[in-house]
């Protein structure tokens, strides 16, 4: 596939995709849908997904000029959901390489909530995450409604959801929503190194480690503490714990195969 609304690129086991509509503020199209999801079944050996926006914003959500209805005219938003944002969302959650999403500016409706589904955000400070959806009269879409609350609390998601009030990247990380708000100019410096450094981590143990957090809540402690034995037996066996051992105590530095 030609990609005409995402750049895709690749740096080693690092895989870049970059929301490619500056001009809407990266607002999806079915066909950027389309793109970005052609691009996530295609990492082959990346070891981790950096997910960014193209110019002044991260993204605007959906582009309602997409949809060709005329102002007043219904539109069965649920197809749009089914078809594209929960696939999106489901795959985000999904796929076993860790998912960085580098927050470059605003990021509002799904799109703050894309942001929200990955697994560690990293925003400029100048960056703001808006839900959006009070005032048209809908709810919190694309894994909003389940990730806040989790995020945040129940007082702060209905206050973020119902007001449709700004938050900056600053008290996104004081509350927790997110994982650091950094100086605009120190963005790329730490999402590169960030991705540089889970790059090189073993990539089974990484996988093992996002799906377990990301499915705890549907099992009990004792049910957690099985299923940890299980992996830690099934990653003990491993070729990358052998060598990741053998070069600690030969004080050189590991090389990690996803073995």
């Amino acid at each position: 596939m030609t990609y005409e609304s995402i750049r895709f690129e690749r740096d080693g086991h690092v895989a870049r995709i970059t929301l490619n509509r500056p001009d809407r503020l990266n607002s999806f199209t079915r066909a950027m849908h389309a793109e970005l999801r052609d691009a996530l079944y295609k990492l082959d050996d990346a070891r981790v997904v950096v997910l960014t926006g193209e110019g002044r914003g991260f993204c605007a959500g959906q582009d309602l000029n997409d949809r060709n209805v005329a102002p007043g005219e219904a539109v069965d938003l649920g197809e749009t959901v089914e078809e594209s944002w929960n696939p999106l969302i489901r795959t985000l959650a999904t796929i076993d390489q860790p998912v960085i999403a580098r927050v470059n500016g605003v990021a509002a409706g799904a799109g703050a909530n894309i942001a929200l589904a990955c697994d560690i955000v990293i925003a400029a400070r100048s960056a703001k995450f808006i839900q959006g959806f009070a005032k048209l009269g809908l709810i919190p879409d694309s894994g909003g409604s389940w990730h806040l609350p989790r995020h945040v609390g129940q007082a702060r998601a209905l206050g973020l959801a119902l007001t449709d009030e700004p938050l900056s990247a600053e008290q996104a990380a004081d509350w927790g929503l997110i994982w650091k708000a950094v100086e605009d100019d120190q963005l790329d410096t730490h999402v590169d190194e960030l991705a540089a450094k889970l790059a090189n981590f073993p990539p089974l143990g990484l996988a093992a480690t996002k799906k377990l957090i990301r499915t705890s809540a549907s099992r009990s402690l004792d049910a957690e503490l099985d299923l940890q034995r299980d992996e830690m037996r099934r990653l003990g066996y491993t070729e990358d714990y052998k060598e990741g051992v053998a070069a600690f105590l030969e004080k050189r530095k590991p090389e990690f195969k996803g073995k």
